[in-house]
């Protein structure tokens, strides 16, 4: 009889220090998603901004603040995508970062109050991304995509285990 009460006050110790880590981790994640909300939300208001300016001249602009040489690759890239750019384009990309942004927020928040769904939401969002990713990596090694690659698949590994564990304590 000792020895099963010491293994059940054990394993409840185990679970509460779990859950406690669970929360920590479930609300850096929270925070880090609020973050790129907050970027593209900043992004799509900068695009916004642009409107009824010529956009050629600005890339102009920045290209020669930022010390580049426009004939290379991604100033003439970046160049070449602001001469193609409409204020009907520049409204609907701004449109597209402000849902992308609600979502990010709404995901930040659920996972902040560690509600399941979130959880589901931040794995699947999570998930979706790791092929893309593996695809860009394998095209070409860079410390950013593998950065990217790795930092994505330890929040969908801890979600995984997250879920594994609501899924284990509800069964005790």
């Amino acid at each position: 009889m000792q020895a099963g009460l010491s293994g059940f006050v054990e394993q409840s110790i185990a679970l509460v220090t779990l859950n406690r880590e669970k929360s920590g981790g479930l609300r850096a994640i929270a925070l880090f998603e609020a973050l790129k909300g907050l970027l593209v939300l900043v992004a799509g208001f900068s695009l916004l901004a642009l409107i009824h300016h010529d956009l050629q001249d600005y890339a102009g602009q920045l290209i020669a603040h930022l010390h580049l040489n426009p004939a290379k690759r991604y100033p003439a890239i970046f160049s070449q995508l602001l001469s193609k750019a409409t204020d009907t384009r520049l409204r609907d990309l701004a449109m597209l970062a402000s849902l992308y942004s609600v979502a990010r927020f709404i995901e930040a928040f659920g996972l902040w109050y560690e509600k399941k769904w979130a959880e589901w939401f931040a794995l699947a969002s999570g998930g979706i991304y790791l092929p893309i990713e593996l695809y860009e990596i394998s095209k070409g090694f860079s410390w950013m995509k593998f950065t990217f690659v790795a930092l994505n698949l330890l929040i969908v590994l801890y979600l995984v285990v997250v879920l594994r564990y609501r899924q284990t304590s509800r069964l005790l």
